[in-house]
Order: C-alpha cells, then sequence, then structure tokens
C-alpha cells in the first residue's frame, strides 16, 4: 500500500509489517459494501458542502465521481489492489486519483468507525427485505401444500410418538406459523435499527458534521444515533440479527427433520422431487434428502456466527475496538447460507408428492384416538383422573386382542368397563377426532381453513414490507 492511499501512518516512523497488513487487511468479501461506502460518501459530501468544507461545485465533482465508481463496481470494471486495507481505502484511493485533492477532502469529519457502522447497517437492511422475500416463497410453498392436503388426515406426534390425528395441512402451517415469526423479527430488528451511525466519527461525534439527521435522512433512516459513543461502540444490531438468522436456522432444520423422515422408506409420506434430491455414489437405489440434511448443517453454522458476535463482543470497552471486525465475518456467513438454503427449501416443498393414502393409512395408528375415549367420558360427568384409567384399561385390551379402537364393538366396551356406553363409537373416526377440535387454532378443518386465511393476509403485509424500502440503495436500483 502506498503512502498516498493508506488512511493512517503520518505518525510513524516505518511503514507497517507485511503480517501486520495481512491481518488487518479485509477479507474479499468485505468489498461488498462499497455501494454502501459510496451512498454514504455522497451523503456526507452533502453534509461537508452544508458546512463550508466543500464548494457546490466540489461536492458536484466528488457525487458524480462516485456515481461513476459506483457503476464501475457494479459492472466488476473497478476491483480493489491487494494493497486497499478495506474498503474505505479503495474508494478513497479511486476517488483521489480521480479527483486528486477535492477527493481527498471528503475524510474531513468522519471516521472509519462510524463509516464501518454505517455501512454494514445499510447493508443489513437491504439484506433483511431480500431474506424475507425469499422466506415468503418457502411460506407460499407451505401454504400451497396445506391447501391441497385440507382433507388428509395424520398422525401428529409428541416425544415422536404417535399421539392424535391432525389435518396434515396443520401439520405444514405449525412450520409457515414458526418462519412468519421469523420474519416478524427481521421487521421489528429493522424497526429498531433504524438509526445512522454517520456524523459519531470516531466516538465523540463530529466539529464538523453538525446536521446528522439531514444525512440520515437521505440515507433511509429515522434519526441518527442518540450517543456517538454507543453509534460506533455497538454491534447489538449485528447479533441481534444473527439471532434472528441463527432462529431462522434452527425452524428450517426442524423443518428439514420431518422431511427426512416423512421421505424415508419406514414413512413414505412424502415423495421429493428428482429435481431436488440426489443420489448414492455407490447404492443406485438412493435418493437422498440432501437439500434437507444440508440444511440441517448449515443451520449449526447461523447458530456459531451468533456466538461468535456475542464472544467477541462481551468483553471490549467502549468505544470502537478492531474486535468489532468480526461483525462482518459473521453477517456475511450467515447471510450467504441463507441465500443459497432458501430457494432450495421453497422448492423442496413445492415440488414434493404427499402419498395421502399412506398418511391416512397410518394416522389411527398407535390409538391416537384414545383421547377421544377420555374426552367422551368426563362429558358423561366421570372424573377426568377416572377417564384416564378407564382409557388406559381400553387401550390394553386392544392390544391384547389385536385390535384397533375404530374397530371395537359396544361388546367390547362392556368387557372393560361400564361406564363405556355405545355411544362413544361415534367418537372413535378420524374425522369426528379432527373435527372436534374446533376451538381457534385447532386442527378442525374449518379452523385450519381459516388459519391459512389468516396467513395469507400476514404473508401480504410481509411482502409489502418487504418491497417498500425506501433506502438509498433502492433509490439508485
Amino acid at each position: 500500500m502506498t503512502q498516498d492511499t493508506r488512511l493512517w501512518g503520518a505518525r510513524f516512523r516505518s511503514g507497517p509489517d507485511e503480517a501486520l497488513m495481512t491481518l488487518s487487511r479485509g477479507d474479499a468479501s468485505h468489498f461488498r459494501l462499497a455501494p454502501f461506502d459510496i451512498v454514504a460518501s455522497q451523503a456526507h459530501a452533502r453534509e461537508l458542502g452544508r458546512a463550508g468544507l466543500l464548494t457546490n461545485a466540489e461536492r458536484d465533482a466528488i457525487v458524480s465521481t462516485l456515481d461513476a465508481l459506483r457503476a464501475g463496481v457494479a459492472a466488476g470494471d473497478l476491483l480493489p489492489a491487494p494493497g486497499d486495507e478495506d474498503v474505505h481505502t479503495f474508494m478513497e484511493r479511486l476517488l483521489v486519483e480521480r479527483l486528486g485533492d477535492v477527493g481527498a477532502k471528503l475524510r474531513a469529519g468522519r471516521s472509519r468507525n462510524d463509516q464501518a457502522a454505517n455501512n454494514l447497517k445499510l447493508y443489513l437492511r437491504v439484506e433483511a427485505r431480500r431474506l424475507v422475500q425469499e422466506l415468503l416463497a418457502l411460506q407460499q410453498a407451505l401454504i400451497g401444500q396445506a391447501e391441497a392436503h385440507m382433507t388428509t388426515i395424520a398422525p401428529g406426534f409428541t416425544h415422536l410418538q404417535a399421539a392424535q390425528p391432525v389435518l396434515f395441512a396443520h401439520q405444514l402451517l405449525a412450520h409457515a406459523q414458526g418462519f412468519s415469526r421469523d420474519i416478524s423479527r427481521l421487521m421489528d430488528w429493522d424497526r429498531r435499527n433504524a438509526r445512522s451511525p454517520l456524523g459519531a466519527a470516531a466516538l465523540a461525534g463530529s466539529a464538523i458534521v453538525t446536521s446528522p439527521e439531514l444525512s440520515a435522512a437521505e440515507l433511509g433512516y429515522d434519526s441518527p444515533c442518540e450517543n456517538s459513543i454507543d453509534a460506533v461502540g455497538s454491534r447489538d444490531h449485528v447479533a441481534e440479527f444473527l439471532f434472528a438468522a441463527a432462529m431462522l436456522g434452527v425452524n428450517l432444520s426442524r423443518l428439514c427433520e420431518e422431511v427426512t423422515l416423512w421421505s424415508s422408506y419406514q414413512f413414505s409420506w412424502v415423495r421429493l422431487d428428482d429435481s431436488f434430491s440426489t443420489g448414492s455414489s455407490i447404492m443406485p437405489q438412493k435418493k437422498n434428502p440432501d437439500i434437507a440434511e444440508l440444511t440441517r448443517g448449515r443451520a449449526a453454522r447461523l447458530i456459531g456466527a451468533m456466538n461468535t458476535m456475542l464472544i467477541a463482543l462481551k468483553g471490549l470497552p467502549l468505544a470502537y475496538n478492531r474486535d468489532l471486525a468480526e461483525d462482518k465475518h459473521t453477517t456475511f456467513d450467515a447471510i450467504d447460507a441463507l441465500h443459497k438454503i432458501l430457494p432450495a427449501m421453497a422448492g423442496m416443498i413445492r415440488t414434493m408428492k404427499v402419498d395421502a393414502a399412506r398418511v391416512r393409512h397410518d394416522a389411527g395408528k398407535g390409538f391416537t384416538l384414545a383421547t377421544e375415549v377420555a374426552d367422551w367420558l368426563a362429558r358423561q360427568g366421570v372424573p377426568f383422573a377416572t377417564a384416564h384409567e378407564i382409557t388406559g384399561a381400553l387401550v390394553k385390551y386392544c392390544e391384547e386382542q389385536g385390535k384397533d379402537l375404530e374397530r371395537l364393538t359396544a361388546d367390547d366396551l362392556a368387557r372393560v368397563d361400564p361406564r363405556l356406553g355405545e355411544g362413544v363409537l361415534a367418537q372413535l373416526t378420524l374425522e369426528s377426532a379432527i373435527e372436534a377440535r374446533s376451538g381457534y387454532g385447532g386442527t378442525a378443518t374449518a379452523q385450519v381453513s381459516m388459519q391459512i386465511s389468516r396467513l395469507r393476509h400476514v404473508v401480504h403485509t410481509q411482502s409489502v414490507w418487504a418491497a417498500s424500502y425506501d433506502g438509498p440503495m433502492a433509490k439508485r436500483s
């Protein structure tokens, strides 16, 4: 790196050792922040114009040159040089090469500390919306499958043991509800973090940038940060974003675990499309749910990214420390992983075929209708603790006789307990069990239908949010 393009070092008697620069130099992935550094620099140029440090002509020259640099970066014509320590050095080098001393004036009144915090925050606000749009495609796939299986009855599980019958649509929508909360977390994150760090400079604020609220508005923020030390020294917004990403990874992983089970030979509930499956290099018959398995694995990395950021933060004094550079490593890894996962997951769910007959065949296995017996007895005035004991005895009888609850007769009931009247037999069907759960959020057909309707409204609202960002990148796209 030449002395002209280094942003520091005037008080040093010797240049930096290469080992230092190798450690200090930003990873190649960090230069994805160049477009955000450019729009923030344009806002800063206008601020310097208001402060009288730039003439109107100088301000306009900087802004237009930065527009040209942005186009060159987007086209791949402008790339960092080996000596560019970070994205800020990269952009200043290009600007000075084109404008000389006028370009060098832009550094006044700001620091790499507030620049770095701002660039990543702008990037995250854009990426939050991109991730939501991709996650909404998975939501649409789940809703579509749910609508196709409103009459498919499946066994619901607790402890991975058959428990009670549910609509398969209800099971799918349970995952969709979790993803809906993942989206709402990102929306809430954005609302809470719509504050600009620009103007904080190194930590104390700037004697030159005295109207940071104007730059904040230009960059799509609601306001500047309240405290300049906090603006450059905090990264809880990064940790919070990574938690949202990690929680999304966990929810994706749970869906993947179920798909892996459902697509196994032992379950045979679903058949994954060939275009979203892989085979074995040695066993010709294999058809593997690799998307589900890879997603489960990537969830571990998402959790790791969150942990890394929290650990990096826990012992740091205010304000800025270079430890904070971990914010980019962790964030980029998490976001890149999700951009690969989400489209593949949406395709896998959208194209999978459900064997409704097989699912229904399994729905009554494991005495999943036993609760219907206990509930019927309770409605007849039998204390539920006693009803529980009677139902347990009935299940034991069925096991001894090799019968399912659906095949019991009035004589069978009388042999177990006289309180088991013939009226309970009408309750011992899968359809009856489903429709009995008619309360809000239950698995009854009408409730599941209303759940889909409400979820579609939420999806629409979230889609509008994801498409309506008025930040600096949206204005220039």
